[in-house]
């Protein structure tokens, strides 16, 4: 039987050759017998097949044997492909030898042909760029699972304009810690610590830092929150920024709870208004013809105040009911709801909706720009006033369009403005409208106005004063494969400064990104292998011991996260604002009951040279980089221990985590689980996690409305900022993969 090379050149088969290359995959898993792999392969044999075929054959025939009983198939599969890209790279790039190519020679051809951007070369010398070539660790390649590694070489590896493999996978890593390092005193020692953290998959960076460093138009960020205010040229604005954050593969969050309601007044014409829905139905369209760097449709959430007189209109927006020219079915819907909302729905009492433009020019100042009992005292005020107009409602009404929008869609997100604002660190300098597009993002907000426009000689010139715009940099801990205090320290320290470098080394879509960041540096630490940690741990999620271990672990990290934003600010400042935070009164800690003598320390340590952060700790969902790293996703817990995934004509199947006799019983499905656990552990989390997390409700059917709603009044009695996707056992609802980390 003859075969036909990568080359083109035709031989005979060998089948001694094809044999290392299978005992060579399966080195390491003696459940995986060689010889099983031959003889399934052998029915596809033909007379002039290509190696790169057999090889790929080969691939699929050892991932479609991963199973409950042999989940070590998949690693198999893995190293097979890791063959594969070898054999692939060293034909593209014309080194004649296996494996790694020279570093180098790699970065200088990427930079000429305009895939690397050219300030790599301009922060690093030959002899730098060596260096580190010669640090690479090629074995680490091993360390995937076939549908890890098939992600990163799909999505972020570097490929030619007609898709070869140029780029392997310790080169990303390192490529991607050569840029977040560069500006570094001692960057060469801080490329190799970001080189070993990636590289051991220990952590992750967000989508976009992983896709996006080291090229020419390096946009790192996830996710962007922008506040609309109450007039056209803020509207549009808002809808302008979107596209250009949409473009740059951005994900986005508006908050457009100061734009008047229905049948407002415009300029004393009464009942001219048209009300949120348009607005909402121009950012929909935007989110579907900018799309993110052709990959995907942009995505955006749109967040809105339970007493705003159009919020019945707002639940219906995805909803299947009702007249469609009502609907906005790209975006994702997200109410704020205050504490006295809740205690209404509980009391079975009416609950008040009033237009914001009315409050405004009625009361001299706007409801939303105030929380808890001043926001109660306003609301009161309103009730109160003879000739403001208001809406009455049960407030369990309410309650129910939005359990009903939630069943069916899985939305709306539910924001829970009192307990955010309660708990935000930085309220000295602002307010917490909304959150972001997967609810984990909590930070200040205002909107950017027009000032004035000038022209002269043709030349027009506008004036703008920038609001806080919210920026996410954002990256994971994977708990799955760091386990100790001491790892988590090691780990987390690199990731806060990566994280802090990411602001310097930006690309931003819009100015308002940059001042705002700038201003703030806020990051956001998060989690993935939560699920994963607690069955390496034998632990159970329905238990005490769960919550328990849960507060101790989220603890640490928050201390080990404030320690190296510490650290980082003894050396390079304190961010801008600093002063009069509750990081610099201490209130921080002292209302999160921090009293031992390590938190005392930090405290003080704290006071005396700052944090380089404003906002630290917040845990997206991570969906697609936990699937590189082999982790569980954020801090879910798994949908199945055994899953079949079908992809462009190939099926996948995949098996939960270092799934084994002992680990199996520890793994119970999202599904099965009481959700009452999971609201009591996450309200354990929360009070460790400065912002928010990214945390879904499961349910089946069989749910009846009451236990719903139970859920969601569980939810904020136990301290939870934000509830993100109901995700019913029957609908299908998508990630946002911008802020997976």
């Amino acid at each position: 039987m003859d075969i036909i090379k990568r080359n083109g050149q035709k031989e005979e088969l060998i089948f001694s050759k094809l044999k290392k290359v299978i005992d060579f995959s399966c080195v390491g898993y003696n459940d995986c017998d060689p010889l099983e792999l031959e003889t399934a392969l052998l029915p596809y044999f033909r007379n002039n097949i290509t190696t790169k075929e057999i090889q790929r054959t080969l691939t699929q025939v050892a991932v479609e044997k991963t199973s409950i009983e042999q989940p070590n198939w998949q690693y198999v599969a893995a190293k097979l492909l890791v063959y594969d890209l070898y054999k692939e790279s060293a034909i593209n790039r014309k080194y004649g030898y296996f494996g790694y190519g020279d570093f180098y020679s790699l970065i200088t051809y990427l930079t000429d042909k305009g895939l690397y951007g050219k300030y790599i070369m301009e922060h690093y010398s030959r002899d730098e760029i060596r260096e580190l070539g010669n640090y690479i660790v090629p074995e680490r390649d091993y360390l995937f699972n076939y549908i890890g590694l098939k992600t990163l070489a799909d999505r972020y590896l570097i490929k030619s304009f007609n898709g070869d493999v140029l780029e392997l996978p310790q080169e990303l890593f390192m490529g991607v810690a050569m840029h977040l390092a560069m500006k570094e005193e001692d960057k060469l020692g801080w490329a190799r610590k970001f080189y070993d953290v990636l590289s051991r998959l220990q952590m992750t960076v967000a989508t976009p830092t992983l896709a996006n460093a080291r090229k020419p138009f390096h946009q790192l960020s996830s996710c962007f929150i922008d506040t609309v205010p109450d007039n056209l040229w803020g509207i549009y604005n808002v809808d302008s920024s979107f596209a250009q954050v949409s473009k740059f593969g951005g994900g986005m969050g508006i908050y457009i709870g100061k734009v008047r309601s229905r049948g407002s007044n415009i300029r004393g014409y009464k009942g001219v208004a048209g009300g949120v829905v348009p607005w909402i139905k121009n950012y929909n369209n935007t989110a579907v013809a900018v799309d993110q760097l052709g990959v995907r449709s942009g995505a955006v959430a749109v967040y809105l105040d339970v007493w705003h007189k159009d919020v019945l209109d707002f639940l219906n927006l995805k909803t299947n009911n009702g007249d469609d020219r009502m609907k906005a079915h790209d975006i994702f819907p997200g109410v704020c709801i205050p504490d006295l909302f809740m205690r209404k729905v509980q009391e079975r009492d009416s609950w008040y909706l009033f237009d914001p433009h009315e409050v405004r020019t009625t009361m001299g100042w706007a409801l939303e720009d105030s929380w808890g009992e001043e926001w109660e005292s306003r609301y009161e005020e309103c009730l109160n006033h003879p000739t403001l107009s208001r809406d009455e409602v049960p407030a369990l009404d309410i309650m129910k369009r939005i359990l009903t929008s939630s069943f069916e869609t899985g939305t709306p997100f539910v924001f829970f403005r009192d307990t955010v604002n309660r708990a935000n660190p930085n309220k000295h300098k602002g307010i917490i409208y909304c959150s972001n597009l997967c609810t984990e993002i909590c930070q200040n907000m205002s909107p950017t106005e027009f000032v004035s426009t000038t022209h002269e000689d043709g030349m027009i010139t506008t004036q703008v004063k920038s609001g806080d715009y919210v920026v996410c940099n954002l990256s994971s801990l994977n708990l799955g494969r760091t386990r100790s205090r001491e790892e988590i320290e090691e780990v987390v320290t690199c990731q806060m400064r990566m994280m802090d470098n990411v602001i310097d080394l930006n690309h931003y879509p819009i100015p308002q990104a940059a001042i705002t960041n700038q201003k703030y540096r806020a990051v956001g630490l998060g989690t993935s292998g939560y699920h994963q940690w607690l069955a390496l741990n034998g632990i159970a999620w329905e238990s005490e011991e769960h919550l328990d271990q849960a507060d101790e672990l989220y603890e640490w990290i928050s201390y080990c996260a404030i320690k190296a934003s510490m650290e980082i600010a003894k050396e390079k400042g304190a961010y801008r604002v600093f002063e009069g935070s509750e990081w610099h009164t201490g209130e921080f800690f002292d209302s999160r009951g921090y009293e031992s003598d390590h938190w005392q320390k930090l405290k003080k340590d704290v006071a005396e040279n700052g944090v380089r952060n404003a906002w630290m700790f917040a845990i997206a969902p991570t969906a697609s980089t936990s699937l590189i790293a082999g982790s569980t996703a954020g801090i879910d817990p798994i949908f199945n221990k055994f899953f079949v995934e079908e992809k462009k004509n190939a099926v996948i199947p995949q098996t939960a985590p270092n799934l084994n006799d002992e680990t199996f019983w520890f793994y119970k499905e999202a599904h099965h689980i009481d959700q009452l656990w999971s609201i009591r552990a996450a309200g354990r989390r929360q009070r460790h996690i400065d912002q928010a997390q990214s945390f879904n409700l499961y349910i089946t059917p069989e749910y009846t409305a009451k236990q719903f709603m139970d859920l969601y009044v569980a939810a904020w009695e136990n301290g939870l900022k934000t509830v993100y996707y109901c995700r019913n056992k029957s609908l299908e609802v998508d990630d946002c993969v911008s802020c997976s980390a």
